[in-house]
């Protein structure tokens, strides 16, 4: 079988197999988005067994997805659908990406709560009651879902209207994959809370398949995908991100996102991205095997 490489991101890589396509999870790891120059052993492993793990599950809901198999140590094959720009999508378009991302979160934090303290969204919109003062990892009422652009250069939020005449949907299928959304959630709640962690917010993708039936797509619930944090930080009052944050604070502990930031800041040239410490580099993996023990509840022993 022909392997075409079709695209290479800063964390996965992706081969074109004709009727499938290959996912191969790589040790590389980025932030501020800028790929940092070191790679982080056991790292692509575990978000792909992590793939791997909810998709099994999603199959055992009766939720379909475009998972078909998983290869060892790091990739896995699924069902290729095309990609066709929103303004070619017709009513009974079927077999491609549905060009939306659908973000479900639990908790006020990340980009939620800085539009929040902008003004750009009010609380009662969240569900909390009209004048309240939302609280940085504070949980929201009910889970708020929203959805942005997907093949567009910057990611953009849309509205309901927009959504559905973006993507080709009705509002059934949009409710349908609401729906879909809220039950991998609800499952991924029951899965990690008892093994230590609060899962925030998180991503998901969908396409049609051949017979115009939603399907999930991409990987979820993963470490790099979805965020999460440890529970009992939580309940002393810290907001532990697990996957990237050691590496995030070691750029701002030797200055590096100040001197970055100020640089797009005034249009100038950014500064290289410099290596991690092998110190770093150590605590980081334990980090990313832990977390893949926590979101799975196995133990890891690399299949390579």
């Amino acid at each position: 079988m022909e392997r075409k490489p079709l695209r290479k991101g800063s964390v996965k890589e992706v081969y074109d197999l004709g009727r499938v396509l290959e996912f191969r999870f790589t040790d590389r790891i980025s932030v501020f988005d800028k790929v940092i120059p070191t790679l982080i052993p056991h790292k692509g492993e575990t978000l792909c067994r992590e793939g791997v793990h909810w998709f099994n599950r999603a199959k055992e809901m009766g939720i379909p997805t475009h998972f078909e198999e998983f290869l060892p140590p790091n990739g896995m094959r699924v069902k290729k659908v095309d990609v066709i720009q929103p303004q070619d999508i017709r009513p009974m378009s079927k077999n491609y990406l549905i060009p939306l991302e659908v973000i479900c979160r639990w908790y006020a934090a990340g980009s939620i709560f800085d539009r929040l303290v902008a003004g750009k969204v009010r609380a009662e919109e969240l569900g909390f009651s009209k004048g309240h003062r939302v609280e940085y990892g504070e949980p929201l009422p009910d889970p708020f879902i929203e959805v942005s652009t997907k093949l567009e250069r910057v990611d953009r939020l849309l509205d309901r209207g927009e959504a559905l005449k973006l993507a080709g949907l009705s509002p059934e299928k949009y409710d349908a994959i609401c729906e879909t959304v809220l039950k991998i959630d609800e499952d991924i709640k029951r899965e990690v809370e008892p093994r230590g962690l609060i899962h925030v917010d998180g991503k998901k993708e969908f396409a049609f398949d051949e017979d115009r039936q939603i399907m999930v797509i991409d990987v979820f619930g993963t470490a790099d995908e979805d965020r999460f944090w440890d529970r009992a930080k939580y309940q002393e009052g810290e907001f532990v991100d697990l996957s990237k944050e050691h590496v995030r604070q070691h750029y701002r502990r030797i200055g590096y996102k100040d001197r970055l930031y100020g640089a797009r800041d005034g249009g100038e040239a950014e500064p290289d991205i410099p290596p991690l410490p092998e110190e770093v580099v150590a605590t980081t993996s334990e980090i990313y095997i832990r977390l893949f023990e926590m979101i799975t509840g196995e133990k890891f022993k690399s299949s390579g």
